[in-house]
């Protein structure tokens, strides 16, 4: 039985610890979310949902206590169940994956999936580390940080500092001019977030709405960015300039059966034609799409050059260099509108907010077939390949 997306919808990306949703939980934020992605289908009565699965990629904390199942009954109701995964900054796709993997396999109808992420609440490596001796003794590079990673791929690919940061201005050029163009807000939700205080000994009360994007940065220059330290590395390449920045934000599509489609009366937007995932070396990291790629095409029975478009997670400038160079992508059709250095990576949100905004792109240009794809920690990665209907 196939599995067709109907609907999908995002927050705004927030700035962590400085933007619009510093003080918001992630599962408030999921709920609003949700709720309006139901309302939008009213076909659908909530209490048809099989399932709500959620990605977050660091479940603890405000995100904690199984959030998924948080954010399923206070969305949908205590008769909906829910659940949290984890494929660290593939989690939302996976989400997706694993709702029409269940549809496909007749284990249910209706699913609601995506991902949400508060990188303001939560540490990156969560609360507690907690490194495993005996995997260090292995040197199998599962502790080396994200960083590292990206300096070990720049050396091994041969990614420029100067290639970098040119990359990470036009990332900014290209994310400002389609927030100017509106080419994202029909697919965000404004939130209002109301804010408690006590100033001069007595509670008050504040709200502002978060509706847009806020990490990018209007001013970049590619003569500021070659100024910026490297961090990671003596004469490095990687800078806080070309590196995506930590972000908030959630992201849900709705992913219903054939047959309650046909039922329902509803109209598909897109479906999942494949999904796949591959390992790498830890230590290079960020080249794992090129393993996921070739097995999703596979998957799909098509051809790079069938793929007119993609979303590329921008962990670093030098890894999305690396993804494009060796997994041959067209510079021209990837990030369209800009990527995470310049639009934010909310990790556990990342995987879903991608495809909402393929989806949404490709509608526009009229394309059929377009894929997300992500480094992911540990050394792994993902592709999905959607055809829009």
């Amino acid at each position: 039985m196939e599995a067709y997306i109907i609907q999908g919808y995002r927050s705004a990306v927030g700035k962590a610890k400085k933007g619009g949703f510093k003080n918001y939980r992630s599962d408030d934020l999921a709920v609003q979310v949700i709720q309006h992605l139901m309302q939008a289908v009213p076909q659908v009565d909530p209490k048809q949902v099989d399932d709500v699965i959620v990605g977050c990629a660091n479940p603890e904390g405000e995100q904690g206590l199984q959030v998924g199942r948080l954010i399923s009954a206070r969305a949908l109701g205590k008769e909906v169940a829910g659940i949290t995964i984890n494929r660290y900054c593939a989690s939302g796709l996976e989400a997706i994956a694993q709702a029409v993997g269940k549809i496909k396999a007749g284990f249910g109808h209706i699913y609601v999936a995506g991902g949400v992420e508060s990188m303001s609440m939560i540490p990156m490596t969560g609360y507690k580390l907690a490194p495993s001796y005996e995997a260090n003794m292995e040197n199998i590079n599962y502790h080396v940080s994200m960083g590292h990673t990206a300096e070990a791929v720049a050396e091994k690919y041969g990614i420029s500092r100067e290639a970098a940061d040119q990359f990470s201005f036009e990332s900014h050029k290209k994310a400002a001019a389609a927030i100017d163009s509106g080419a994202f807000k029909d697919q965000i939700l404004p939130v209002t977030v109301e804010e408690v205080f006590v100033a001069d000994g007595k509670r008050k009360t504040k709200s502002h709405t978060v509706d847009t994007d806020e990490g990018v940065r209007r001013d970049t220059t590619v003569e500021g960015l070659s100024k910026l330290r490297a961090v990671f590395k003596n004469g490095g390449v990687v800078t806080a300039g070309n590196a995506s920045q930590t972000s908030d934000g959630a992201a849900f599509t709705l992913v219903v059966s054939e047959a309650m489609v046909k039922e329902l009366k509803l109209e598909p937007i897109a479906r999942l034609a494949a999904c796949a995932v591959g390992g790498v070396d830890p230590l290079y990291m960020g080249i794992g799409p090129c393993v996921a790629i070739p097995k999703a095409l596979k998957q799909a029975g098509l051809q790079l050059n069938a793929i007119e478009q993609t979303e590329l997670n921008e962990a670093f400038a030098v890894q999305a260099l690396a993804v494009i160079q060796e997994a041959g992508l067209n510079p021209e059709t990837v990030n369209v509108n800009g990527g995470a250095i310049a639009l934010g990576h909310p990790l556990g949100c990342t995987g879903a907010k991608l495809s909402i905004q393929l989806l949404n792109e490709m509608k526009k240009r009229n394309q059929r077939y377009g894929m997300v794809t992500a480094c992911v920690g540990g050394g792994q990665g993902i592709a999905g390949i959607f055809e829009r209907l």
